[in-house]
Formats: C-alpha cells, structure tokens, sequence
C-alpha cells in the first residue's frame, strides 16, 4: 500500500480538475476583478506570471481609484519567484509535494487531453482578456494547490497511522510567527499584513487588548467584496472593517461612517466611487440592523465553537477557523478542508490566541513519514 502512494504522479492529482483560466499581460486590474468575480478560483493566471499579491501603491490608489483600475495587470503580479511552478504530468508525488514546501502555492499542470485543430484555430481567432482558457501549444493547463495534495493524503491517511492520531503540540507544527492587528486599530495600518498574508496563503487574526482572538481579515474574504472594500479599510478600525466584510453586505451605519470620513479626508476619487458603487446596493445594506455598542467592544470568547460549519471563503463571513493545541492531525486536516482554508487559527479554551498550523506545516509531517516509506 505504502508503495502504491509514492507510485502516483501529478496527473492522478489532476483527475476532473477544470482547466486553467487566464488574462493576457494586456489585460486592466479591472479585466482581472471581473474575471475573479466571475471564477470559482482565488487567483487568475496571467501566463508566465500569476497574480499572487495584494493591490499595491495603495495610498496613492485611494486618490484615484478610477485610475488605479485602469492600470495594466502587471504592476500587481506578485515579484516574489518561485509561486507558480511548472510540472509535468509524470512528475511524482514527491516532487510536487518538495516543490511546495520550498514556496510554491500552485502548481501548473498540463491536461494530458489535446485540442482539435479546429478548436486551437477558434481559440486563436478570439482572444479573451477577461479569463479564456490558458491553451499553449495545443494544450490546456490545471491548478494543483496545496489543499489537492492534502486531500490527496487524506485519502490515505491510514497509511501515516499513528500520525493522524496525534495532536498539534505533540508533532510541534503550531507556528508562532503570526500575523495579527488590535481590534481598534486603523484597518489600513493591516494592508501589508493582508499583502503578506496573501503571499503566505493565511490572514491576519484580529485581537483585542489582553491577546483573545476577535475574528480575522483574510485576503480571499476581502476577494469575495466589491472595490469599495477599499474604502472602509482605508477609513475604518480593523473591528469594524469585519463588521463590514461580514454577512455579505455592510450594515448601513458603516457605510455612512466610510462617506464621513472620506469627506474628512478629502478623498473626493475615492468618495464618488463609493457613492456610485454604494447607491446601487441600498437596499442590501439597509436590511442589516446596527448595533452601536458592539461597534465600540470587541466580542469575547463564547463566539467560537470547533465545529463552525461555515466557510469564510464561500460565505464572506469574518470569523476564524480555530482549534485546539490537543486537536489531532487528522481533526485539522478535515476542519480546513471543509472550510476551503489554508489554514487554522489554534487557541486555548479562554480564546487567547497561541498559533497557527497551515497545510505546509502538515505536509513537512506527512513529507518526512514518505522519506521513510520509500
């Protein structure tokens, strides 16, 4: 059995994987909003280069938003190397799992299925720069992330026994080194977390003053937003900017605190998008309810339970995924996989914040283990 896993390649990690969507280097920030609003997917691939980074220059974009989503998509492709990688079908489980913890988020996989002439020849007649399928030499690619190879590890997961079986603490893969920002912080004073979040595939924890973890502010939540996320990070506490992202629409009250103080701060480009992106969904905000107070103190420790059974990513909602240092290997495997996450917050029973384990922590575990199968 243990054979037959380190006998599989890449191409039995892509079986019904949909092929990869791309923008041309021609393509706007804007062509790249629509596409990611119009993709099931975190990220679209811009070929040779994949947006991996957050907006940049983002003081200087408040100004002139309008301008800021004209620009060409290259000035936000990632500059760090090594991201994307390019693998062969037949390249082993090994190797992609090695690729991955030396830095790679996705690897790029060609689809062993050729066009027909006919077909390469319709796809070269109608060049798309809002999101076409990649096609290169004939050929169609796919995304493999680190959340396929954990499924596929899963899949398999008696073979690891008693690795599984084993808590966090006990296999020391809680990380330390985290990303977090008071509750009542300036949500702006976050944007380089969020940017080195995006890089690192997690989100920056949102705590109070004496370290309990509030929630989060996680890039692929922002994502999920319209552009005028943009102006309630750059007006609102990181509190409130979860209040905003969360539920799938602000509740009213912000969003005439942002207008406020976007008045305040002379940001007039900024204002007049936010007036004509948040006129047309009125009626959404309005159905939320403020709660003034909850505005001024954070939500304590009861918000949590381990068995939470929403995503963050496919419901927009700001609180985190957390679990236990006793929690086992195999018990966070599933909890991140059914929340479509990275990752998992890890807290004591008070809700004071300890760490963070994240796919390529579990996958140094499982690498090691494979090294002494083979």
């Amino acid at each position: 059995m243990a054979v037959n896993l380190l006998a599989h390649v890449v191409s039995d990690l892509c079986l019904g994987k949909p092929a990869l969507r791309s923008l041309t280097i021609s393509a706007t920030v804007a062509d790249a909003l629509a596409a990611l609003k119009n993709s099931d997917e975190n990220f679209i691939s811009v070929w040779d280069c994949v947006d991996h980074s957050a907006k940049t220059g983002f003081d200087e974009n408040l100004l002139s938003p309008s301008a800021a989503l004209k620009a060409p998509v290259s000035v936000i492709l990632s500059k760090i190397p090594g991201l994307v990688m390019h693998v062969e079908p037949s390249s082993s489980l090994l190797e992609a799992i090695d690729l991955i913890l030396q830095g790679a988020q996705n690897l790029v996989v060609p689809i062993e299925t050729r066009l027909s002439s006919y077909s390469r020849r319709k796809q070269l007649q109608k060049p798309s720069t809002t999101g076409g399928a990649t096609i290169h030499n004939g050929r169609e690619f796919c995304w493999l992330t680190q959340e396929d190879v954990i499924r596929f590890l899963l899949s398999s997961i008696g073979l690891f026994s008693p690795i599984p079986a084993l808590s966090l603490d006990t296999l020391g893969i809680i990380t330390n080194d985290i990303l977090a920002i008071d509750y009542h912080s300036p949500a702006s004073l976050a944007v380089k977390s969020i940017s080195r979040s995006l890089a690192e595939q997690t989100s920056v924890a949102v705590v109070d003053s004496d370290g309990f973890l509030i929630g989060e502010i996680s890039p692929f939540t922002l994502a999920c937003c319209d552009e005028t996320v943009a102006a309630a990070i750059a007006t609102l506490s990181s509190g409130d900017l979860m209040a905003y992202v969360d539920c799938g629409g602000p509740p009213e009250d912000l969003v005439r605190v942002v207008k406020a103080r976007l008045k305040e701060k002379k940001l007039e480009g900024m204002l007049e998008e936010f007036n004509i992106d948040s006129d047309s969904g009125t009626s959404l905000s309005s159905s939320f309810s403020s709660d003034e107070e909850s505005m001024l103190s954070p939500p304590r420790s009861g918000r949590y339970s381990r068995s939470m059974s929403y995503s963050a990513r496919m419901v927009r909602r700001a609180e985190a995924i957390v679990c236990h240092p006793k929690s086992s290997l195999v018990a966070v495997m599933i909890q991140a996989i059914a929340h479509r996450v990275n990752y998992v917050w890890v807290i004591e029973d008070d809700c004071s914040l300890v760490g963070i384990v994240t796919f390529s922590d579990m996958l140094k575990v499982f690498r090691e283990h494979l090294e002494t199968m083979g």
